[in-house]
């Protein structure tokens, strides 16, 4: 099986062929194909490519599934005996993603 480690909103992803997945949102309209060009690694089986840091002329291909938020995370901070009580709600926004090439 063929897989890749890519960089991706500063963070890093293990990726395969057809796999689905959220990162970090993107500035891409729906159904765009988008290229990552920063692979840390590349493998397939039991031999594996390792970029210093990233693999020179290699690029995973994706498409943009969806633009959308992640649910409402409540953020409550409280201190006790002074009546201090603060809530607020946080909603990540993020892209959809399916791995077309490696």
């Amino acid at each position: 099986m063929k897989f890749a480690v890519i960089e991706a909103g500063g963070k890093q992803y293990k990726v395969a062929v057809g796999q689905k997945l959220n990162i970090e949102k993107i500035e891409a309209a729906d159904g765009a194909v988008i290229a990552f060009d920063k692979v840390l690694l590349r493998g397939e089986g039991e031999s594996a490519e390792i970029g210093a840091p990233y693999i020179s002329g290699a690029k995973v291909e994706a498409k943009v599934l969806k633009q959308d938020r992640e649910d409402k995370k409540i953020v409550f901070k409280y201190h006790s005996k002074t009546r201090y009580r603060k809530k607020k709600g946080h909603r990540q926004p993020f892209t959809q993603i399916e791995i077309i090439s490696l």
